[in-house]
């Protein structure tokens, strides 16, 4: 199983850009997926995850701003960004929770202020 990032680029605060998770190979293994940031200092952690049913889960510095979403074949995930703040830049990976070794090349959000 793969998992690939993509729909990352250049916006200014305030903008919206929309990421894609492609999911190639057998998906009944993973559940949840999760969209996962680079916190300075620490492991790749998890800010956003949708389980296999649709379920989604926010955390605190997203909610209300991110919208994750999962295509009804269940290979593709989205994650819609509205509102994007200077500090949402990183890259932008999406993998099962827990993660599998393979994290593919992620994708570079930049919010510009």
């Amino acid at each position: 199983v793969q998992l690939q990032a993509s729909g990352g680029g250049l916006v200014q605060a305030g903008g919206s850009l929309r990421l894609s998770c492609v999911i190639s190979g057998s998906t009944t293994s993973l559940n949840p997926i999760g969209w996962y940031r680079q916190v300075p200092g620490k492991q790749r952690e998890p800010f956003v995850s949708i389980s296999i049913g649709g379920v989604p889960n926010y955390g605190d510095s997203v909610k209300g701003r991110f919208t994750i979403s999962r295509e009804g074949a269940k290979n593709v995930v989205y994650l819609q960004m509205n509102s994007l703040k200077p500090e949402d830049t990183d890259v932008y990976y999406c993998n099962s929770i827990p993660p599998l070794t393979d994290w593919g090349q992620g994708t570079l959000v930049t919010v510009s202020s």
